[in-house]
């Protein structure tokens, strides 16, 4: 079994993952089973050089907040701002402190000096401004969204004032209330405002659509297309704020399912712009239902963005996931012989990409072990998951623990 294995075993790279697939996707997704580790990141960026360089992908997306990473984009593609100020306010969940992401985005803002704008590659957030504590106030993106309005269309078209808006809207720090995430009662997101805001927020992205010719001369699809981000985002905070309120068993489960929809709209808005590397947990990518547990509660389930995605896009979706042997700086030691990882780690190479297919194949009928993590924040592979994955990227040993 082992040479069958290693049969199916290439190094990582743009043309072995081509390879792979039966022509390129528009939308190709590569997860992580872990957050935070450079050693990972570093292997997405040499990927993504080489399919901006070889494959002709323009945009890269990640699994951090819309709306910050407009920040990065501008940067990348005009210069603005500074690197520092980049990766202190382009980024969400912490990701700006990875090393990793500032050599993507140095190297990014490097290849697009003195390119057309039509070449250059952009950057793009898939994830709403949402982290597990709570979600972000709908102000910026609903002001945003007016505001651009506003300044284009008879004003007799608008649903109300930006005065309204600012009203309803009230102080941020009732949208932010990180309580509301375990007591519903803290939620602003049932009152009465809050209610008419979904309403207005709902009129507004109908005017968007139903003006887009004239939006589009007046302004410019990137500006058009930055006001559709505006809207979705702003509707769909004020639908998570609003199920945030909610009393049912349901609730952190809708909340969940209703986070992943969002990452769903973004990555089909950034699809429709170019071909795209999208990088984020295997839990948002997978083709499969995703699971997780939550203090108490039985295990959650949700579809995730890639499941979303891959109904939509079907074959211009295409998914690697990435598993690893040992982080041993958190506890994560060398896999057991009889899971997928246990198989893989015992190839020489420190990291390849796997036919998955293929790996199936050679594992025949007998299912390997599901893999025990002894880390809440190291996710391993689910063997049941293998036929809804095009590839399997595996790294040996993530570098920073002792004996890798």
């Amino acid at each position: 079994m082992a040479t069958d294995i290693k049969d199916t075993a290439h190094a990582v790279d743009a043309a072995a993952v081509m390879k792979l697939l039966p022509h390129q996707p528009r939308l190709l997704a590569l997860g992580e089973p872990t957050h935070g580790e450079d050693a990972l990141l570093d292997l997405r960026n040499d990927l993504f050089r080489q399919l901006v360089e070889q494959q002709g992908y323009r945009t890269i997306a990640i699994e951090s907040d819309c709306m910050m990473a407009l920040v990065v984009d501008g940067y990348v593609t005009s210069g603005k701002g500074t690197l520092d100020e980049v990766m202190e306010r382009g980024f969400s969940h912490g990701f700006g402190a990875s090393a990793a992401n500032r050599e993507l985005v140095r190297w990014t803002r490097a290849y697009n000096d003195g390119r057309p704008a039509s070449e250059q590659v952009r950057f793009a957030g898939f994830d709403g401004p949402l982290e597990i504590t709570g979600a972000a106030s709908p102000r910026q993106a609903l002001t945003a969204l007016h505001d651009y309005l506003a300044a284009r269309v008879n004003a007799d078209l608008l649903p109300c004032a930006a005065q309204t808006l600012d009203h309803l809207l009230g102080a941020d720090d009732q949208w932010t209330d990180p309580a509301a995430m375990t007591d519903p009662s803290r939620s602003a997101g049932q009152s009465a405002e809050a209610k008419e805001l979904r309403l207005l927020a709902d009129d507004l992205v109908t005017l968007l659509d139903a003006q887009t010719p004239h939006l589009i001369t007046a302004t410019s699809r990137d500006a058009w297309d930055r006001a559709r981000l505006y809207g979705r985002t702003a509707t769909g905070l004020l639908r998570y704020h609003f199920w945030m309120a909610d009393t049912s068993p349901a609730r952190m489960e809708r909340l969940i399912g209703l986070r992943d929809s969002m990452m769903a709209d973004n990555l089909l808005a950034v699809a429709e712009r170019n071909p795209t590397l999208v990088y984020a947990h295997n839990s948002h990518l997978q083709r499969d239902k995703s699971t997780m547990r939550m203090w108490d509660q039985p295990p959650l389930e949700w579809w995730s963005a890639g499941a979303l995605v891959n109904a939509r896009m079907g074959k211009e979706y295409a998914f690697l996931a990435t598993a690893l042997g040992t982080m041993r700086h958190q506890g994560v030691d060398t896999p057991p012989r009889d899971t997928v990882e246990g198989l893989l780690y015992a190839l020489p190479e420190d990291h390849y990409v796997v036919d998955a297919t293929r790996l199936a194949t050679a594992l025949g009928d007998t299912p390997p072990a599901a893999r025990v993590s002894p880390w809440f924040g190291y996710s391993p592979l689910d063997p049941a998951h293998l036929a809804g994955s095009d590839g399997i990227v595996f790294v040996k040993d993530v570098p920073g623990s002792p004996g890798s």
